[in-house]
């Protein structure tokens, strides 16, 4: 791109300098036309005045291109969009292609092809990839905490009614049916004895939409969607935070080698993500619009979303993973693998210094 710029501005000093003699030549018109030193300097001179008075970013190299991918597209993914939609990450010279995936199977199995720079999701499939030797790290969170409750057809009142029910999911593996899961055990369900799972891939809005053409009885929405299923008189049987008021919902991950090799991209991208979630936090009015918008809700949904979230803390302002929900994470995570054996600390799958060094850039700002 420099090359290219440079071959610009000689074009254009030849331009203006052939102008100029011809000028010249109007006035002196029995002066040969032989290129003098005053000519030669003249165009030195043009062309150290327009690399000076042109932005440095028209010469600096192509933004790299980072394909980001999102396994749904929900309120609480909406700081994904929120750095697309609004400039963030242009902000921080990069191109980053959000590419929309069914569900987390396939956001790992991209991320572990190259097909994909960055992921996002639950932890546990990243843990299970890392796991089995792939070099995967947690670098941030999206959504720390459980955002999602338990809805049920209007003939099921309370989990007791929930045995013989057949959940709506997006993947057999991943955070919230992790935490679903988790959630019925502690009223007595356990899978697969008390009720069966199938996957409807999509999220939220298709789990809701599948409930109520009657294909599954039960299945889990985030928020705001629980409010839409009420209005549809569909019962809320609880919120999964009641059972597990820790865990780490949502995160970016990405290879630890593509990360070292590419650090200041990585410190960029989280930089990006930081400034996407305190607009989140920081732009009530702007922010419920675009959640209105964007994720296309009512707005006195997005309304009520944004509260839920933003007093929640579920979307983290400066971008961490909360440590406590990720341990909670590896646990079940543990017990599901039948693991032996100490549990591993989250420092085992976190790698939290691309946003450290962001955080650091933002307080200087």
């Amino acid at each position: 791109m420099i090359t290219r710029f440079m071959d610009l501005i000689l074009m254009a000093v030849d331009r203006y300098s052939d102008g100029w003699t011809a000028l010249r030549f109007a006035v002196e018109p029995n002066r040969t036309h032989e290129e003098g030193p005053m000519i030669v300097y003249f165009r030195i001179a043009v062309a150290l005045l327009l690399c000076c008075v042109v932005p440095s970013s028209v010469i600096a190299q192509e933004k790299p291109k980072i394909f980001l991918g999102a396994s749904s597209k929900t309120l609480g993914y909406s700081p994904l969009w929120v750095g697309a939609r609004k400039g963030f990450f242009e902000q921080q010279g990069l191109d980053v292609q959000l590419v929309l995936l069914r569900g987390m199977p396939m956001t790992v199995q991209a991320l572990s092809a190259g097909s994909l720079h960055i992921g996002s999701g639950g932890a546990e499939p990243y843990i299970d990839a890392s796991e089995r030797g792939l070099d995967f790290i947690l670098t941030g969170g999206v959504i720390n905490g459980t955002a999602q409750f338990i809805i049920a057809a209007k003939n099921i009142k309370t989990y007791e009614d929930l045995r013989g029910a057949t959940f709506g999911t997006a993947s057999l593996t991943g955070g919230t049916i992790t935490v679903l899961r988790e959630a019925l055990k502690l009223k007595g369900l356990e899978y697969p004895r008390d009720y069966k799972l199938l996957i409807i891939a999509g999220g939220s809005a298709t789990n809701l939409a599948a409930l109520q053409s009657g294909q599954i009885s039960a299945t889990t929405v985030a928020v705001p969607l629980n409010y839409a299923a009420e209005e549809a008189g569909f019962n809320v049987i609880g919120k999964l935070s009641d059972g597990v008021p820790y865990f780490q919902t949502n995160v970016i991950a990405t290879r630890r080698s593509w990360a070292e090799k590419n650090r200041p991209v990585m410190v960029r991208f989280m930089r990006a993500m930081v400034e996407s979630l305190r607009w989140l936090h920081e732009n009530r009015e702007a922010a419920i619009d675009f959640l209105a918008k964007e994720m296309q809700l009512k707005p006195v949904h997005a309304r009520k979303g944004w509260e839920f979230y933003t007093q929640n803390r579920f979307w983290p302002p400066d971008g961490e993973v909360t440590i406590e929900g990720l341990k909670y994470n590896i646990r079940i995570y543990a017990e599901q693998t039948g693991a032996k054996g100490p549990l591993p600390e989250p420092g085992k799958y976190v790698d939290q210094s691309y946003l450290h060094e962001a955080l650091k850039q933002l307080e200087k700002r």
